[in-house]
């Protein structure tokens, strides 16, 4: 009977200690897929290749987005593509982005990735414009492989005033 048990035990703490690490290799394996596309995404967009940035989005209507121009949010994978084209409409030549405390959560076939963003190049007229941002992005697992499904970029507000709050840095 003791042996019985005994058996039964390791049995299922070897189930348990293989089944963590599957999950622990699943999220590194996760974890760096992310980190790939979130590398590719920041070529296309310095780029301004906007086909380059929409692979980075789920499908149709999956992805919704806040971001720091109107609407108060987009709906769906074309509508915020237009959102990108109108912006990189306004620059000349390649941007720049810095990035800053970014930070990467996995579970299952979710994952969060938040970070500061520095956006910036030269405008149409000729102005450089830049501006730091926060960014959060949620990813989800869809077939197999990691998409975007919801983006939102921010800058923080003076309330008082009634104005973004542009000239921030970390």
């Amino acid at each position: 009977m003791r042996k019985t048990i005994l058996c039964m035990l390791c049995s299922l703490a070897a189930t348990v200690m293989f089944g963590c690490s599957d999950r622990q290799t699943d999220a590194k394996r996760s974890e760096a897929e992310i980190h790939d596309l979130l590398s590719r995404w920041q070529k296309a967009f310095t780029a301004r290749d906007i086909d380059g940035v929409m692979t980075m989005y789920a499908p149709g209507d999956a992805v919704i987005a806040y971001d720091v121009s109107p609407p108060l949010q987009y709906k769906g994978k074309d509508s915020y593509r237009k959102s990108y084209e109108s912006f990189f409409a306004a620059y000349e030549g390649p941007l720049e982005l810095e990035v800053r405390d970014a930070r990467l959560l996995v579970d299952g076939d979710l994952a969060v990735y938040n970070a500061l963003e520095r956006m910036g190049g030269t405008l149409k007229g000729g102005q450089k414009a830049s501006v730091w941002v926060r960014a959060t992005a949620t990813f989800r697992r869809i077939g197999g492989k990691w998409l975007d499904v919801h983006d939102h970029i921010s800058v923080p507000v003076d309330f008082e005033k009634g104005t973004a709050v542009l000239d921030l840095a970390p």
